[in-house]
């Protein structure tokens, strides 16, 4: 990251201007203590000095949600062993229609041209551009299910869409969009095709959620009071390879059938695997949900995070 990329006073100004969709943090830092604006840098470096508040013991019962009810033996076995592996997997989430009517939906935005690929050929926010694909996101009886693994109102707030295997190298979620206290993040994961061995299946690593949350501090990237870190991404994907290496992690790999979804912690070390044939694509959409009441950043970059509206 070039120099000026990394200043830190760039990144304020550039919030300044975005106080509607940073306002959520400011009650938050009120409560916690925290000297900030809304504007202001946030690392996890802001948050060493403060106590978590304790959990709160009545988690709702996940079996009595509308969607585990309704879901097969073999996903009710995998929902409930959730907090021991940091993933569930729900087979037959949307039937074939549902996925042909959502792919048509970003084919359509494509054309339109109302969305586009970033540098990692990802589709993001395809949410805030189609009140379909977000009504997915928002629908009541998935956002019912997330309250009761979450332990707290889910907050719907970034989608990614690909159209083909993504690749990227092992990480947690928690390194990109980080909460204090630490852990309020879920994410959803939806096939949108038949994903084999041949075209990017994820992988993950059961179990490695209740590791600690390796963050800028891990990896000599914390920065200084005017720049962000200076390390490269791939310094903390080879962090992350040297944990497993080092621990011995098993991997798994999650192959699934289109309308398959998959729920994974904050923390999961999770990926995706080589796409090896590039005449197959991978279609599929990730939703990323905070819990109300936490404070949304973004490690590496240090930024406060947007709570973006639709349209």
């Amino acid at each position: 990251m070039g120099s000026l990329r990394r200043l830190k006073i760039a990144y304020s100004f550039y919030n300044f201007f975005h106080r509607k969709q940073l306002a959520h943090n400011l009650p938050l830092f009120k409560k916690y203590g925290l000297k900030k604006t809304y504007f202001s840098p946030l690392s996890s470096k802001d948050f060493v000095q403060l106590t978590a508040p304790a959990t709160e013991e009545d988690r709702p019962d996940i079996k009595a949600s509308t969607l585990y009810k309704s879901v097969d033996g073999e996903s009710k076995k995998s929902i409930l062993a959730f907090e021991e592996n940091g993933f569930c997997v729900l087979r037959n989430y949307l039937s074939s229609q549902e996925v042909r009517v959502i792919n048509n939906e970003v084919d359509k935005l494509l054309a339109d041209k109302k969305v586009g690929f970033n540098s990692s050929n990802k589709l993001m926010f395809t949410i805030l551009h189609s009140s379909l694909i977000r009504s997915l996101g928002e629908e009541p009886k998935l956002k019912d299910f997330l309250r009761r693994l979450i332990n707290g109102k889910p907050v719907l707030f970034q989608s990614i869409n690909f159209l083909m295997g993504s690749e990227q190298r092992t990480h947690s979620d928690s390194i990109h969009m980080t909460t204090f206290p630490l852990g309020g993040l879920l994410g959803v994961w939806i096939a949108l095709d038949d994903i084999t061995e041949d075209n990017g299946p994820l992988h993950y690593y059961p179990g490695s959620h209740k590791l600690p949350y390796y963050l800028n501090a891990d990896y000599n990237n914390e920065g200084s009071s005017l720049f962000t870190g200076e390390q490269s991404y791939a310094a903390y994907e080879d962090m992350i390879a040297g944990k497993i290496k080092e621990l011995g992690l098993k991997k798994q790999v999650f192959t699934a059938k289109k309308g398959d979804m998959l729920i994974w912690h904050a923390n999961l070390f999770h990926g995706g695997e080589p796409h090896k044939d590039k005449k197959l694509t991978r279609r599929s959409m990730v939703l990323h949900y905070f819990k109300k009441g936490v404070i949304c950043y973004h490690e590496i970059t240090q930024r406060p995070a947007l709570i973006r509206s639709p349209f």
